[in-house]
């Protein structure tokens, strides 16, 4: 699904964790977001969101991208320019599914840019299509 990039991309990760998932499921990586970053479909918009924050963790710039619904997906994102955010967690306040094809994930994700802790809170809204989930957008509520 995902493209022979990043699937190598996926497979030469010089950060990868070889303990707990950096998604904070309790499993390994092995068993968690590392199959999905090598190219298996998320069976949850849960396990999309929490292979997307894995991701970002990793830098796996392709495999965020690719995993974007394609009508609100930016042409890049650059992260190895984001080499001064630290991932810290990512707790999953709440998850819903609308219908088969429509989900919603409210998530907060923790951070550190240049020594400054920040917090993403963020109502993420997740599509199905041809098997296969895709985040679309976001809200941020008021905290």
């Amino acid at each position: 699904m995902y493209g022979e990039s990043q699937l190598s991309d996926a497979n030469s990760m010089k950060n990868k964790p070889t303990s707990t998932c950096a998604c904070e499921s309790g499993k390994s990586y092995a068993s968690c977001c590392e199959p999905l970053h090598q190219g298996q479909s998320a069976q949850t918009s849960e396990a999309l969101m929490r292979s997307r924050y894995s991701a970002y963790v990793l830098n796996l710039e392709d495999y965020v991208l690719a995993t974007w619904h394609p009508d609100t997906r930016p042409a890049r994102l650059d992260l190895s320019k984001d080499e001064a955010t630290k991932w810290l967690g990512l707790q999953i306040k709440h998850t819903s599914n609308i219908d088969a094809d429509h989900a919603i994930v409210e998530f907060i994700a923790r951070y550190k840019v240049n020594g400054k802790a920040e917090r993403l809170h963020e109502i993420s809204r997740f599509i199905r299509l041809n098997n296969h989930w895709f985040y679309l957008d976001g809200s941020f509520p008021e905290n």
